[in-house]
């Protein structure tokens, strides 16, 4: 029985467990991401581990969210991670360079490799035959310390690709396909590997669209195989030479299957307000529409962006639109300026932002009230986009400017027949205009290491106490099903400013469920602290730390859920809070917020079972718990989190 590419990536890499799912594995971890919506707090990670220099192959840090300057918040922060890069031995891509993950791709994606990123979206660079996973801030900061990821082993879910696409669908209608299918948690704990011949219609920006958007599937990751499509990419980026061919077995065992005639596909959109929520265009058409964005890391590639102006050549958008494009490199955007794609797009009456996230991140671009907003952006959780009662669509390029151009959601292909349209036939560029001026390169090793610049807004790590051996809290929020971390620390030109300023960001949490959560936490947190009990999927989303920090930081001990998102759910370990699932989902309606909950003995029971009792004081009742915590996890929350025992260690 021959090997898949993900279990060829993690074989080379293995340095402890058995790679049999469900076993904690360890991962030697090559390369590093961060960006700045959470770099901040990687870096004072760093800090306090007492790292002397990073002990990666590469390790980067992209400042492609925190853009907008309103004030100096962000701009410190920029200053700040500017001066850990010199401090740490780490890249810097200065602010308008790029969006982390097209720009790694096109700068530093090498097949064969491993990487962690605190960005769930890392998974985008398994387009390239990359094991790339998703990871809080503080798996980021020890792989940069030299430690492996430890992760559960996940099955490989083996996706086989016939057939080519028809006109007017692209890669962004295949990922929403596999949602479609499967919903928001089809992908949790497993990996996505696609194979096929229906591979060699797609290139390496295509695969970057269907792997980015793995993560909304809740997968730790998604991979393709090094081929051609990749040795031609590199090619263009003038990189050739960090080609490595890495393609599965023939007779490649897979644990699960699955498999899409890629002719088949039609244009497909996902309604507000989840990834899972997909229709076919043609089902919503003739909804209104007053604002499409066009760019993020989910449709990253020159050619999504030329399509776009190739539509709108010649034409007006309507009236009632407003069309923003947002490059997800300056690269990408050199390349459509020199196509005279950028000038299609501003004579049509697009609007060209800077190289960055943007209103993806919630940071800038909110929809008016009221009004839907059709984005080619991996996620439209609610109020993420900055508008609290949103309405975001999420389509591909060919969607976005055919309904930018009418004014209504259009099908594509509709467009083509009203307007005698055809298919554009693109000519892109055969090498790409590569500049690699706004990446500052790590000093060499020997060289002075710089002091850290710290704004007034840059607070240092909270220290956070042992779990007591006995909590006896109340249950001080009851949340719903597929809660995202957007609801639990949310994004947004509000609160984004704040990321390297716990105390402070800690007002934002949960305002979006529950505006009176701060207050009535910060009352419980110097006493007996308070628990939240959850539904499905608690944590889904981004990667972001912050959600499980501030919570922590008022009071937080444990969270008591029917399951959780993977990164989330190591979140919490990481910073001492307790993740515990019931074995019967049912107990979850038996317990109402203000209800007293208690468990004993919590430091031998942890540690001797994953199975424990937890009594409602308020109504007289147990029910059974279990946690997944492997013994290194167990240490971690017993002591309050993983940064006082790695400390020590290192």
């Amino acid at each position: 029985m021959g090997d898949s590419v993900a279990h060829k990536l993690i074989a080379s890499h293995l340095v402890s467990g058995e790679m049999a799912p469900g076993n904690e594995v360890g991962i030697r971890v090559d390369q590093t991401l961060t960006q700045d919506a959470t770099g901040t707090l990687v870096m004072q990670e760093l800090e306090a581990l007492g790292l002397d220099r990073a002990r990666t192959e590469v390790s980067v840090q992209y400042v492609d969210h925190n853009l907008l300057q309103a004030d100096e918040k962000n701009a410190d922060d920029h200053v700040f991670l500017e001066s850990a890069c010199r401090r740490f031995g780490i890249w810097y891509s200065k602010p308008g360079n790029g969006v982390s993950h097209p720009t790694h791709m096109q700068r530093f994606g090498i097949p064969g490799k491993t990487m962690v990123g605190s960005d769930s979206h890392t998974c985008a660079a398994g387009s390239l035959g990359m094991l790339a996973i998703g990871v809080g801030g503080f798996e980021a900061a020890t792989a940069i310390a030299g430690r492996p990821l430890y992760v559960r082993m996940p099955e490989i879910w083996g996706v086989r690709l016939t057939g080519e696409l028809p006109p007017w669908t692209s890669a962004k209608d295949v990922i929403l396909e596999m949602l479609r299918r499967h919903g928001v948690k089809g992908g949790v704990n497993r990996i996505i590997e696609y194979h096929g011949p229906g591979l060699d219609s797609l290139g390496a920006m295509d695969r970057h669209v269907i792997a980015n958007m793995g993560a909304e599937l809740g997968a730790t990751t998604t991979v393709f195989p090094s081929d051609g499509a990749v040795r031609e990419f590199l090619r263009k980026e003038g990189r050739e030479e960090d080609f490595t061919e890495l393609t599965a077995d023939e007779d490649a065992h897979y644990d699960v299957t699955d498999e899409i005639d890629l002719s088949r596909i039609e244009p497909l959109i996902a309604k507000p307000s989840s990834p899972g929520n997909v229709v076919p265009v043609r089902e919503v058409a003739g909804t209104d529409v007053g604002q499409v964005v066009i760019g993020s890391s989910a449709n990253p590639g020159l050619r999504d962006f030329a399509m776009a102006a190739a539509m709108v050549r010649g034409r007006q958008i309507d009236a009632s639109v407003s069309l923003d494009v947002n490059p997800t490199s300056r690269q990408i955007l050199t390349d459509l300026t020199r196509m005279g794609a950028v000038t299609d797009l501003i004579t049509a009456g697009a609007r060209i932002h800077q190289s960055g996230c943007l209103g993806c991140i919630g940071m800038g671009q909110a929809p008016a009230s009221g009004q839907n907003s059709l984005r080619t952006f991996p996620r439209n959780f609610p109020g993420r986009s900055g508008t609290d009662e949103d309405a975001v669509w999420l389509c591909s390029p060919e969607t976005a400017a055919a309904s930018a151009l009418t004014g209504t959601i259009t099908d594509p292909r509709d467009l083509a027949e009203k307007f005698d349209m055809p298919l554009p036939d693109l000519d892109l560029p055969d090498r790409h205009s590569v500049n690699t001026r706004m990446l500052a390169p790590p000093p060499e090793p020997g060289e002075e290491r710089a002091d850290l610049v710290k704004g007034p807004n840059i607070s240092s790590l909270p220290d956070f106490p042992p779990l007591p051996d006995r909590i006896s809290a109340p249950v001080l929020l009851k949340v719903p099903d597929d809660v995202s971390t957007d609801e639990i620390s949310p994004a947004g030109a509000a609160a984004l400013p704040y990321r390297s300023n716990v105390p402070k960001l800690a007002d934002f949490t949960f305002t979006r469920i529950d505006r009176d959560y701060p207050r009535r936490a910060r009352e419980t947190a110097d006493g007996t602290g308070h628990l939240i009990v959850g539904g499905e999927n608690y944590g889904q989303g981004s990667s972001r730390e912050h959600a499980a920090i501030t919570p922590r930081y008022l009071g937080l001990r444990a969270v008591v859920a029917k399951s959780f998102a993977r990164i989330h759910w190591q979140n919490l370990a990481n910073f001492g809070v307790l993740a515990l699932v019931f074995t019967d989902p049912g107990d979850y309606d038996r317990i109402d917020a203000g209800d007293v909950l208690v468990m004993e003995d919590l430091s031998t029971t942890l540690r001797a079972s994953r199975e424990l009792i937890l009594h409602n004081e308020t109504k007289g009742e147990d029910y059974r718990l279990r946690h997944d915590l492997s013994e290194r996890q167990v240490e971690a929350v017993l002591a309050g989190g993983q940064i006082p025992l790695l400390a020590r260690e290192l």
